[in-house]
């Protein structure tokens, strides 16, 4: 199946690669407006909603980031505007609550996680009757914080498939970084990243392909970003991925092959432009694969065995997936896209067919 085909799918009929069960149409609202989405009037079921603020779970990206709740940046926060007509921006929660809707939307008989959010660079300020007050004598109700940088997933645990023993979860996600806007012009487009991928449950990591990412979305209102979130979904080709991440157990790197990676990779970032650019691009960073050569002795589930046998490229995505968890919230996603595509690479280039093979020459 080339194409995912948008299709019902009846409770406990679940279809890992028909990832939207409704018939999604493209509807016109009074005022004229283009591109925003609902359901075939035919009814298809209600999502349902798993919290998981009770469970203990590895965080999908580590770095300086710490755990948000939606009361947090709805209530706590303060919401940044265009400084030169005070125009408001589109929150962090406005922006959750927008994908949480086009999720709830297409996923009608799915079941659905609460987000999980995370946040880093906060940014501090005072109210202003505390404006002459000592550090010290601050009380809570003297600040005022947002968050330069948040991203979000929300999981389908209901759309799940194995690949080697792990389980991966259809999961849909996203960024937003104040720190790419001019907060000091008038309102504009303001910018966005989306993705869809998997989720693999043993490390809480990450996988996404070519078709699961949108880099930049630009909009000014939460309409036009549910239409463009839907557009992302409908056209992102889950059997696809899965066939790829899948094909990685058919190939494996020997100890020597994948010493030659690590210090290729090491290498690639000392070399001139010129010669650069007749490579693909790889977006780790020294510090990224020292972690994955010492998870490559360390890492419980994707490390080398005693035995010292061939390492699967399955299990090296993953070691590099996992080191990409260091990555700051505005660089994940670009990273996570770039980890599938070293891996798809190297793949290629076990085969003879891959300009990634100076990688392990």
């Amino acid at each position: 199946m080339e194409q995912l085909q948008l299709q019902q799918v009846r409770p406990q009929q679940h279809n890992p690669y028909a990832i939207t069960p409704a018939t999604i149409q493209e509807v016109r609202t009074a005022e004229g407006t283009e591109g925003v989405y609902e359901a075939e009037q035919e009814e298809v079921g209600t999502a349902s909603l798993v919290s998981s603020a009770n469970q203990t779970r590895k965080p999908f990206i580590e770095a300086n980031t710490k755990e948000a709740t939606m009361y947090h940046l709805r209530n706590d926060c303060i919401v940044p505007v265009f400084s030169k007509d005070n125009e408001i921006t589109i929150s962090h929660s406005n922006f959750i609550e927008s994908v949480w809707e086009s999720v709830s939307r297409l996923f009608r008989n799915e079941t659905i996680s609460e987000p999980d959010i995370r946040v880093s660079h906060v940014i501090k300020g005072r109210t202003p009757e505390a404006i002459h007050k000592p550090v010290k004598e601050l009380i809570d109700a003297d600040k005022t914080i947002y968050y330069e940088r948040m991203m979000f997933c929300i999981e389908i645990p209901s759309i799940t498939e194995d690949i080697c023993g792990n389980r991966l979860n259809l999961t849909i996600g996203g960024v937003r970084s104040y720190n790419n806007e001019n907060l000091y012009s008038k309102k504009g487009l303001e910018k966005f990243k989306v993705f869809i991928g998997f989720k693999n449950m043993v490390c809480c990591n990450m996988c996404i392909s070519t078709d699961g990412l949108c880099e930049e979305i630009k909009v000014t209102n939460t309409s036009d970003l549910m239409a463009k979130v839907i557009e992302l979904i409908v056209s992102y080709n889950a059997k696809r991925h899965l066939d790829l991440m899948r094909s990685f157990q058919n190939y494996s790197l020997t100890e020597s092959q994948f010493a030659q990676f690590l210090g290729k990779s090491r290498l690639y970032q000392c070399l001139p432009n010129e010669h650069k650019k007749l490579l693909p691009s790889f977006l780790m960073t020294d510090t990224q694969i020292n972690l994955v050569a010492r998870s490559y002795f360390h890492d419980e589930d994707f490390g080398v065995d005693r035995a010292g046998s061939d390492l699967s490229m399955w299990k090296i995505y993953n070691l590099l997936t996992t080191a990409n968890k260091s990555s700051y919230i505005d660089n994940f996603s670009e990273r996570a896209l770039n980890v599938t595509n070293i891996a798809e690479g190297i793949t290629r280039a076990l085969q003879g067919e891959s300009n990634y093979s100076w990688f392990i020459e």
